[in-house]
């Protein structure tokens, strides 16, 4: 199969690229390097540099593709609070963008990577896919819920097949994102560096964190899916924003002291996943344990600084 993935060039995407390489398939990586890096994107892959609000380039690319994993959105939760027009323009409109190409293109199946900010502050826990969908917490979430919608619109009016992820926590190898706000990335490197780890809320924020290996192949799981399929993804089970701190610690052998930077704007107090849903109708589930993966993933950070 020829797909298309938008945003390939970043974190989450390189590692969807490699998976789909690995499986035989033809890979287009569309993505502008705003966030992304071009030494993450693997050289089996055709490289196009492009924006997802340029029509016309996203039409040549599309050419001979028959899915598309859309990827490519501003994600910085505190800069969307800053700049919620910056980020309704790039990740709401430049959706309906792609929309309109791959319809002239007929593309018929896109794979979203959504968020599971679009839940806000839940009512209960774990999540599932039943889980009302509301106003987000933040503008970043907030975009993932329009989206959303823009694809499940165009699902209704024109048929397209369409997969919405709704991911969890992501951490692993390739996060490279600058300034970097996601938590784990940020405690490997102080402490690797020896520096205050900066710890909001005291650490008790209840998260599910999810290796981007398992993430990345659960895109890999819904590619022969049609009509609408809504899948949360996540480990299914929550964990302490500290006690990953404390994961760290023991990982590198030594303690850092703890920067307390108090309570942030858009947070929620906790959210994790059941992920049944995706297991049942899929077959995936998350394979890496945190420990596993939380030493793969200070290893890439170690190898970065050498």
């Amino acid at each position: 199969m020829k797909i298309l993935v938008t945003g390939g060039a970043g974190f989450i995407g390189s590692h969807v690229t490699k998976q789909l390489l690995d499986q035989g398939h033809k890979v287009v990586v569309y993505d502008n390097l705003s966030c992304g890096f071009k030494k993450l994107i693997d050289p089996r892959a055709t490289f196009v540099l492009g924006s997802i609000s340029e029509k016309e380039k996203l039409s040549e690319a599309l050419s001979g593709v028959e899915a598309v994993i859309h990827m490519a959105a501003f994600i910085i939760v505190p800069e969307s609070v800053e700049k919620p027009d910056l980020y309704w323009e790039n990740n709401v409109v430049g959706t309906g963008v792609l929309l309109e190409a791959m319809k002239a293109a007929g593309t018929k199946k896109i794979i979203f990577s959504s968020s599971a900010t679009v839940y806000g502050e839940p009512d209960k826990l774990p999540l599932t896919e039943e889980s009302p969908v509301k106003k987000a917490e933040n503008p970043y979430g907030q975009t993932k819920i329009e989206m959303e919608k823009l694809i499940e619109k165009e699902h209704e009016d024109n048929g397209l097949n369409a997969v919405i992820l709704r991911y969890f926590n992501p951490y692993g190898p390739n996060e490279l994102h600058n300034p970097e706000t996601h938590a784990i990335p940020n405690f490997i490197l102080a402490t690797l560096n020896k520096e205050p780890i900066p710890l909001y809320w005291n650490g008790e924020q209840v998260r599910d964190f999810i290796y981007v290996e398992d993430l990345a192949a659960s895109h890999i799981a819904t590619l022969g899916l049609e009509g609408l399929n809504i899948f949360n993804v996540g480990t299914g089970s929550g964990t302490k924003v500290k006690d990953i701190v404390n994961k760290i610690f023991d990982i590198v052998g030594y303690e850092v002291p703890i920067k307390d930077l108090g309570e942030r704007a858009g947070d929620v107090n906790a959210n994790y996943t059941a992920a049944d849903k995706i297991k049942k109708e899929l077959g995936w589930s998350a394979k890496v344990s945190l420990e596993e993966g939380l030493k793969k993933t200070v290893e890439f950070f170690k190898n970065l600084n050498n």
